[in-house]
C-alpha cells in the first residue's frame, strides 16, 4: 500500500471523501498528462472496490501542508536542477541526491502531452488516484522483475566526500597562485615603471646639468720664464765643446771649494749626449743652486739640497739610521734648521735610475718624482721618520708628520730614453726651487746638459 498526493492546492469540498465521484463523461472529457507503470484502458470506469474501500475512512480534516516526496514535473522533464557554486553545501547536495535516486526505477516512463490548463491525473501500478480526489490509497504490489535502484553505500560517499574536498583543496591552492601570480605582475609592473622613472629623471638631470651654464674657469697662467731658457752663445757652446775635448780628459777644469770637489774634464763628459750623470757633477750643481738662493733670496724659494750621499747613510742595508746623519744639519754647518725651509731635496740612486724626493714643508707633504713614473713609499716613510726625528733632535719640536699627504707626482714629463733620468732629476730641482711649475720636455735634454756644463765651468747657477 502507498499514498500519493497530488502537488496542488485542494479546497475542503474536494477533500470530502463522501461526495460522489465524477461521472463518466466527465472523466473522459478530462485528459492525462503523465502516466506510471502500465496505463489501465479502463480507466475513465470508477473501482468500485476502491470505492468501498475508501468509504470505510473516516472524513478528512483540514490538509496539512507538508513537504512533497515525489519528483516535480521539471525533475522528471530536465532532471535534477544544477545547483548554484555557493548556494548549498556538499552535504545538502548528497542529501538530495540520495532522497532523488528512491523514486526512481528501471521500467519508469515520462511522458509530455503538452501544456494543459487542467491538472494531470497520475496512474501508479495498476491503480489510478482521480483528480477530485486528494488521496487515494493503492495498491503497490511491485513485481519481483523490476529493479530498484539501490542508494549508494557510505563507503562511496566518504570516498565522493574525500574526492570533492581534495578538489576543493586543490581548486583553493590554484586560487591562492593565481593570486599570488597576480600580485606579483602588479609588483613586476610596478618596479618596471619605477625603474623607468629612475632611468627617465636620471637622464632629464644629466640634461639639466648640461644646460646650466658652466662657470667660466679662468685659464691657469702657465708662468714660463725665460730663465731656464736662456739661450746658449756661440762663445758658451764653445767653451763647453772645448772642457768635452780629450785634451781635457785629466785636467781638472774647476774646483768648488766649498764642497771640495774637483770637476776633471773626464768628469764633465757625462753631460755629453747619452751619458748618465755621475755624482761629482751633480752634488757641484746643487751646490751651485743653493748659492744662486743665497745670492737672491728674494727670487728663490728657502731651500735645501742634500747630496747624493744622503739617503745611502740615512737607509742603508742595515735599515733606517738616523745617527748616521745626525751630524749633517747641525746650525753651525747649515747656518738654519731644516724645519725652517720651504723644500728639502734628496736625491735618490736606486742602482742606476735616479729619482727625488722632496720634503714640502710649506704644504706639508711629501713628494716622490720619478721620470719613469716609479712609485716606492718605502722611501717617504723614512723620509717622514726623518723629519720628525730631526725637528725633535735640533728644535725640540714634535711634529706630527702623520697627518701630511704623500704624493707620487704622475703628471711629470717623462723620460724617452735610458739615459736621461739623472738630467730629469735636476731639472725637477731647478723648476721647484724657483717656485715654478714642471714646464719642459724631454727635448730641452739636450739644451739642458749644455747650459748645466757652462753653469759648472763657471760655478755659478743662473
Amino acid at each position: 500500500m502507498g499514498a500519493v498526493a497530488i502537488n496542488r492546492k485542494r479546497t475542503e469540498d474536494s477533500l470530502n471523501f463522501n461526495q460522489p465521484s465524477p461521472s463518466p463523461s466527465q472523466a473522459s472529457n478530462k485528459k492525462r498528462r503523465f502516466s506510471f507503470g502500465i496505463i489501465s484502458p479502463d480507466s475513465n470506469k470508477p473501482s468500485s472496490s476502491t470505492v468501498s474501500r475508501i468509504s470505510r475512512y473516516p472524513d478528512a480534516k483540514a490538509p496539512l501542508r507538508r513537504e512533497i516526496h515525489a519528483p516535480s514535473r521539471a525533475s522528471l522533464r530536465y532532471g535534477l536542477p544544477k545547483p548554484k557554486p555557493n548556494d548549498y553545501s556538499f552535504d545538502d547536495a548528497e542529501r538530495r541526491a540520495f532522497d532523488a535516486l528512491r523514486f526512481f526505477t528501471k521500467d519508469e516512463e515520462v511522458i509530455d502531452l503538452g501544456d494543459e490548463e487542467e491538472e494531470p491525473e497520475i496512474e501508479i501500478g495498476k491503480e489510478a488516484v482521480s483528480e477530485d480526489s486528494s488521496v487515494e490509497v493503492v495498491d503497490c504490489d511491485i513485481d519481483e522483475k523490476e529493479e530498484i535502484v539501490e542508494p549508494p553505500s557510505s563507503s562511496m560517499l566518504d570516498s565522493l566526500s574525500l574526492v570533492r574536498r581534495e578538489a576543493t583543496d586543490a581548486a583553493s591552492s590554484l586560487e591562492a597562485y593565481k593570486k599570488l601570480l597576480r600580485s606579483a605582475e602588479r609588483r613586476d609592473s610596478k618596479l618596471e615603471a619605477l625603474g623607468f622613472e629612475i632611468l627617465f629623471n636620471e637622464k632629464r638631470l644629466s640634461q639639466l646639468r648640461q644646460s646650466r651654464p658652466k662657470p667660466v674657469e679662468k685659464p691657469l697662467k702657465v708662468k714660463v720664464p725665460d730663465e731656464p731658457f736662456i739661450p746658449l752663445t756661440k762663445e758658451d757652446k764653445a767653451e763647453v765643446y772645448n772642457a768635452f775635448s780629450g785634451k781635457n780628459r785629466r785636467k781638472v777644469l774647476v774646483t768648488h771649494a766649498n764642497s771640495n770637489i774637483d770637476i776633471t774634464g773626464q768628469v764633465l763628459q757625462c753631460l755629453t749626449p747619452s751619458a748618465w750623470l755621475n755624482d761629482e757633477v751633480i752634488n757641484v750643481y746643487l751646490e751651485l743652486l743653493k748659492e744662486r738662493e743665497i745670492r737672491e733670496p728674494k727670487k728663490y724659494l728657502k731651500c735645501h739640497f742634500f747630496n747624493t750621499f744622503f739617503y745611502k747613510k740615512l737607509v742603508s742595508d742595515s735599515g733606517y739610521n738616523y745617527k748616521a746623519v745626525r751630524r749633517w744639519t747641525t746650525q753651525r754647518k747649515l747656518g738654519y734648521a731644516l724645519i725652517d725651509c720651504d723644500m728639502i731635496f734628496v736625491p735618490i740612486h736606486r742602482s742606476v735610475h735616479w729619482t727625488l724626493a722632496v720634503i714640502n714643508n710649506r704644504d706639508r707633504k711629501f713628494l716622490y718624482l720619478d721620470s719613469l713614473n716609479g712609485v716606492d713609499s718605502k722611501i717617504l716613510n723614512a723620509l717622514a721618520k726623518y723629519l720628525g726625528d730631526e725637528a725633535k733632535e735640533k728644535s725640540g719640536k714634535d711634529i706630527d708628520v702623520s697627518s701630511w699627504d704623500m704624493e707620487f707626482v704622475e703628471d711629470l714629463p717623462q723620460q724617452q730614453n735610458g739615459y736621461d733620468c739623472g738630467m730629469f732629476m735636476l731639472k725637477y730641482i731647478d723648476f721647484f726651487s724657483r717656485g715654478l711649475g714642471i714646464c719642459f720636455s724631454q727635448e730641452h735634454m739636450p739644451y739642458f746638459r749644455l747650459r748645466t756644463a757652462k753653469e759648472i765651468l763657471r760655478l755659478r747657477a743662473d
